[in-house]
């Protein structure tokens, strides 16, 4: 399955799932780990689970299962690697501390760093 196709299902998923504040990134120019990067939140550890959960079985579903999950011990924030696209499942307070999507950003080229 193309890298995008996969990235959009995943989306999909969360989204059945209610995922709150779902946001994709294309970082195939930013690293070489992986092609999409999927940040979503939970209202609870068990809506963390649940929606690793989903992600999980989704990619099975898809012939796409995770390499590997980290994070399930707390359901805090559960990292789940798809090879193409990696998805972060983050409660709330971890994800606003964390902020990822800040680092995954392009930043912006000032020519006078050149």
């Amino acid at each position: 399955m193309k890298p995008k196709k996969l990235c959009d299902s995943l989306v999909a998923a969360l989204e059945e799932v209610k995922g709150r504040d779902i946001v994709a990134f294309d970082v195939r120019n930013l690293t070489d780990i992986t092609d999409y990067m999927i940040i979503a939140s939970g209202t609870s550890g068990r809506h963390v689970k649940a929606l690793a959960d989903q992600v999980i079985e989704a990619g099975k579903a898809l012939k796409n299962p995770p390499l590997g999950v980290e994070g399930r011990e707390t359901n805090e924030w559960v990292l789940i690697d798809l090879t193409d696209v990696v998805v972060h499942v983050m409660q709330s307070e971890a994800r606003n501390f964390y902020d990822l999507e800040r680092l995954w950003q392009e930043l912006p080229m000032d020519s006078e760093t050149i």
